[in-house]
């Protein structure tokens, strides 16, 4: 049977539980073990797909399909692993699955009650993850704060489960302590609070990580030890830092790892974090920088900006980056002031490259044409996804082909849809079905040789991850391919455009699928190096 290791937040959300699990992930698996992640969110959503980017985030999508939460591309990031639609759970899809079961007789004709028959259904997919995988740790980050009352019956699941397993349970509080400028000092009763709200649930952290401006000190670690009834080794100080690649590394300074296994009462193991660690002296000591822009429309909230909506695009620039000694300035340029303005579009000439991302609706949508325009016509490379090579391709039938009323069904009912929805997302269009009947997970993509595509993925065929519903119209094809439009990836089941570039350009590329989301810190996508090589030029 695995071991089972809860994450839960206390005092405040966004203080890094998603990091905090994958990191603890990855020093178990640099110790030999098979591990696994799982995320729950409290959301009646049944997937997150349906949500808004500026409010909940980047939507993250699996191989097999599912639009999830981007604590899950984390996990995949960190532990080099792909995770799968068993390994994510809302409160909708609980719910959905427990209304199915009861409509078919599968409760014997019992009254089914929210507990304890939510809490076994999350028992249930818990124990399916880890099984699934034959894991020896399975680790699950409950979404939310210690005290709300979303996530109160995935807490009776953590009791529940411990009461069964008393000793192959661990529970990880992640708890943020302020420093007050006025008073100038690291306050705890915060956290105290979130272990009694914790304690009111029926749980004891075994483990808190305390997340805070700057480290803990010895008085502050021996409070929280006092009222907080846990060892004073077991209060791991996390402080703020430049990468989120060196949370492992300052984790595993403090022993977290060995005090894990020690706690499951497992004999101490090295970890083997060496790769990691060299990867961690790169980004701390490379001067080299390369400037990238970001052309989107889901950053800005209020007078905040939120990068969490575009945390693959940037994290796989950091990757390919690295790769390179180098490390990225990455700047948000809002498409919306490229309409309103089309002068200030010059900015892009003081970038070394620029990317348009994807996205959804019109708002913003002639801003980034005219931003992929100046790219295409000022030499400056630049890289589209999803999205982004919809409008590139629109923007090269306008000005190039000639076709003035180049467009997208999805934006306009012209007659010249150079981008167009599938027959089969037609009916679903019709029916007012949106979640999830997207082209969704891995699709087959053949990269002709002799092009830039081909230089970058080194062999003919490949897969990578959509989410879109709209394609390249195949009936401008030719015209396009005519005036210099190379269509370098196709996918062969049903001869859809995947990848499209440019010959005569430094780099000029654009796909309908996401490379972003198969990324990896120590295995930068193939694309974003090619990219990053063309911007340090």
């Amino acid at each position: 049977m695995p071991k089972y290791i809860f994450v839960g937040g206390g005092v405040m959300s966004g203080i890094g539980k998603g990091v905090a699990t994958a990191s603890i992930g990855r020093i178990l698996k640099s110790k030999g073990f098979r591990v696994t992640a799982i995320k729950i969110d409290p959301y009646i959503n049944v997937d997150a797909g349906t949500m808004n980017p500026v409010e909940h985030g980047e939507v993250f999508v699996t191989e097999d399909g599912v639009e999830c939460d981007q604590d899950i591309g984390n996990y995949e990031r960190f532990l080099d692993e792909n995770i799968f639609t068993d390994n994510y759970m809302t409160t909708g899809r609980v719910y959905q699955s427990v209304i199915n079961r009861e409509r078919n007789l599968e409760y014997n004709g019992k009254c089914v009650e929210v507990v304890p028959d939510i809490p076994n259904e999350v028992i249930s997919r818990i124990k399916k993850a880890g099984k699934k995988v034959k894991a020896d740790f399975v680790l699950i980050e409950i979404g939310g704060t210690v005290g709300e009352y979303q996530n109160l019956l995935f807490l009776e699941a953590v009791r529940m489960l411990k009461l069964q397993y008393p000793k192959d349970i661990l529970f990880v509080l992640v708890s943020y302590l302020p420093v007050p400028k006025l008073l100038g000092e690291m306050k705890t009763k915060p956290t105290q609070y979130a272990v009694r709200t914790l304690n009111s649930a029926g749980i004891q952290p075994d483990i808190i990580l305390a997340r805070a401006s700057v480290p803990l000190d010895e008085p502050r670690k021996r409070k929280i030890s006092n009222f907080c009834n846990v060892l004073l080794e077991d209060v791991i100080s996390a402080p703020d830092i430049k990468s989120i690649y060196e949370v492992p590394i300052n984790f595993e300074k403090e022993n977290l790892g060995n005090r894990i296994l020690r706690k499951f009462g497992l004999k101490s193991k090295p970890s083997d974090l060496k790769e990691w660690g060299s990867l961690v002296k790169t980004i701390k000591n490379t001067k080299k920088k390369v400037k990238i822009g970001i052309v989107g429309k889901y950053f800005e909230t209020g007078k905040f900006t939120l990068m969490d909506s575009y945390i693959s695009i940037i994290e796989a620039v950091k990757h390919a980056t690295y790769s390179f000694g180098a490390k990225p300035e990455i700047t948000w340029l809002s498409a919306e002031k490229y309409e309103k303005d089309a002068k200030t579009v010059k900015e892009l000439k003081s970038f070394n490259g620029i990317i348009v991302p994807g996205g959804f609706g019109n708002r913003g949508i002639e801003g980034k044409i005219k931003a992929i325009e100046f790219c295409r016509k000022q030499k400056i490379p630049f890289l589209g996804l999803c999205l982004g090579m919809q409008l590139a391709t629109i923007e090269f039938a306008r000005h190039v082909c000639g076709i003035k009323n180049a467009s997208s069904r999805e934006f306009s009912k012209t007659c010249d849809p150079i981008i167009d929805v599938m027959p089969e997302q037609k009916v679903l269009l019709k029916e007012k079905k949106y979640g999830g009947t997207m082209r969704l997970g891995a699709y087959d993509c053949e990269i002709k040789s002799k092009t830039k595509s081909f230089e970058a993925y080194r062999k003919n065929m490949i897969s990578e991850r959509h989410r879109h519903r709209y394609e390249l119209n195949n009936d401008y094809r030719e015209i396009l391919e005519k005036k210099g439009l190379t269509m370098s990836g196709i996918n062969p089941q049903k001869d859809l455009v995947e990848i499209i570039e440019l010959s005569n350009h430094p780099f000029f590329m654009a796909t309908q699928f996401h490379p972003e989301f198969k990324s990896r810190p120590l295995r930068p996508h193939p694309l974003f190096k090619a990219f990053i090589k063309a911007s340090l030029k």
